[in-house]
């Protein structure tokens, strides 16, 4: 007992309470689909979502927890964490409700599908908070693996196998990038594995050795890029968002983008430290092409979920402007967009499902005067689609002004600029959808359209798609009125972030340095 009771202090297991609520609401699915079978699918989506509001409610009672470093280093349980374990926790919770008559409507099992998308909502969870290298391979391929799966689990679906197929190759390609970055780091630091004895060893590494370490840094930017989906490893996006099944490809633009961008501000703040600004310039580069390709390449596009998949390269590009900017108000501003980008891309992608589940398409031609059929259905798409534009008042405007001032007051004009511009192309492929909904005449009907079926909410799984819809709308839309307490939320994550106040105070005192010089310069003439 004695013994039981030291190892459990030492561990802190508490820690990852709500990845233990995941875990037995994972198990609870696959047990209650084993015994009660195909009839318990009209059950199983509601116990996954009573499980993930639960790890919701546990993470808010984790705020600011003194037991924050659990299994001995390996996780850590700070604010940053908990924000961003929310998020990924939140796209889940959002997904699960959209997805029950999209799969049933397939004929295959939706309790697996639930549980290959716990099993990757729970990698990502572990990746928010991984501390130790081990930890954060481990969970990056719980994340992938799950990710696979659930886009070629419509098997039936010459698209889906190509997209999985193509998904797999390579994210197996970038795993082992990353990897082999890992192990170059693994060995400059003397054998660690922990990230803050990582970056307390090499940060004396000068010479020869600094060599490797930028090697390094370069290996394991490529494979966080490629999970961020950023260019010039944006390659999988657009085939993969086209061929995948909805609801996965909801999920994966939202919780597996947040989990790539929690691992690149713990393990680039914590293990390169020393190499701020050439991983600064690495991911200044990244955000450029991110922002011409995603937006240029999307005003061509025919397919809706194509052009979401070029505009979720370019929202990368965006939100990469609070990493580079290294300061408070640029790691606040990233988790808020992250935030409201949750439900205006997840309540976009619900709407899409609900068009394709009565029409059998996607191609943006074939939503042509969709108001004269269907107006609930076309003003929250509207809502989602100006949101996402950056329309005022809807919350993606508030998010890119945060993002576009956070880079302003660090000093990135350029990038800033470029933002503003790319901007403006992207209002215009998502103002083309909703004018194609709204301004054509009756006469121009598409034929998808002139053949809509009644509009019947009584049938299985449609309910939950109803509420979703009509949820995000309210959500994008008030988020923006309130944006001060949401932005709030996130400035207090960033403040009482241990490794984000060293980086911060290291990263200011070159210029508090340079201003000190230059007073004493003053004084002697």
């Amino acid at each position: 007992m004695d013994f039981s009771s030291s190892v459990a202090s030492q561990l802190h297991a508490g820690t990852i309470l709500p990845e233990g609520i995941v875990i037995i609401t994972l198990m609870s699915v696959l047990i209650g689909d084993l015994i009660f079978g195909r009839s318990s699918s009209r059950w199983l989506p509601y116990l996954a979502i009573a499980g993930l509001f639960n790890t919701l409610v546990a993470l808010y009672f984790q705020w600011s927890n003194p037991n924050a470093i659990a299994f001995l280093g390996s996780f850590d349980g700070d604010n940053l964490s908990i924000v961003f374990r929310g998020i990924v926790a939140l796209s889940a919770m959002v997904t699960i409700p959209m997805s029950i008559r999209y799969i049933q409507q397939s004929g295959t099992s939706l309790a697996e599908f639930i549980a290959i998308m716990l099993t990757a909502t729970l990698g990502g969870m572990f990746l928010c908070g991984a501390n130790e290298l081990t930890m954060v391979f481990i969970s990056l391929e719980m994340l992938s693996i799950s990710s696979y799966l659930m886009t070629g689990y419509m098997k039936r679906d010459p698209r889906s196998n190509e997209a999985a197929l193509k998904y797999l190759l390579i994210g197996a390609a970038s795993s082992a990038i990353f990897l082999y970055g890992m192990s170059l780091l693994y060995g400059l630091s003397g054998g660690e594995t922990n990230l803050n004895a990582i970056a307390a060893k090499i940060t004396a590494i000068n010479g020869v050795q600094s060599l490797g370490l930028a090697i390094s840094l370069v290996f394991i930017i490529a494979g966080i890029a490629f999970k961020i989906s950023a260019v010039p490893f944006h390659q999988w996006t657009p085939d993969v968002y086209e061929g995948s099944p909805t609801p996965v490809v909801a999920f994966l633009s939202v919780g597996s983008k947040a989990a790539g961008f929690a691992l690149a501000i713990r393990l680039l703040v914590t293990a390169f430290g020393s190499l701020t600004e050439q991983w600064h310039f690495i991911f200044t580069a990244l955000a450029i092409l991110s922002l011409i390709l995603g937006n240029v390449v999307a005003l061509a596009q025919t397919s809706i979920k194509r052009m979401l998949a070029y505009s979720s390269i370019a929202q990368a590009g965006f939100v990469m402007i609070g990493l580079i900017a290294g300061t408070d108000n640029g790691y606040s501003s990233m988790i808020f967009y992250l935030f409201i980008y949750l439900f205006m891309n997840l309540g976009a992608f619900t709407c899409i499902i609900l068009f394709s589940l009565r029409t059998g398409t996607d191609q943006i031609s074939e939503y042509a005067g969709l108001y004269q059929k269907d107006p609930l259905l076309t003003l929250c798409l509207s809502i989602c689609l100006l949101s996402l534009g950056g329309i005022p008042p809807m919350a993606g405007f508030f998010g890119k002004i945060y993002l576009f001032w956070a880079g302003w007051q660090a000093g990135l004009y350029g990038l800033v600029l470029l933002g503003l511009i790319t901007s403006v192309i992207s209002i215009y492929y998502y103002i083309r959808v909703v004018k194609m909904m709204v301004v054509k005449e009756p006469q121009e009907m598409s034929e998808s359209v002139k053949n809509y079926p009644v509009i019947n909410w009584k049938l299985p799984g449609m309910r939950p798609l109803q509420v979703g819809i009509v949820a995000s709308a309210i959500i994008t839309s008030l988020a923006g009125i309130l944006s001060n307490p949401l932005f709030t939320i996130s400035s207090n994550s960033v403040a009482s972030t241990p490794i984000l106040r060293s980086a911060i105070i290291t990263q200011q005192i070159p210029q508090s340095n340079i201003q000190v010089s230059t007073v004493e310069d003053l004084i002697h003439k």
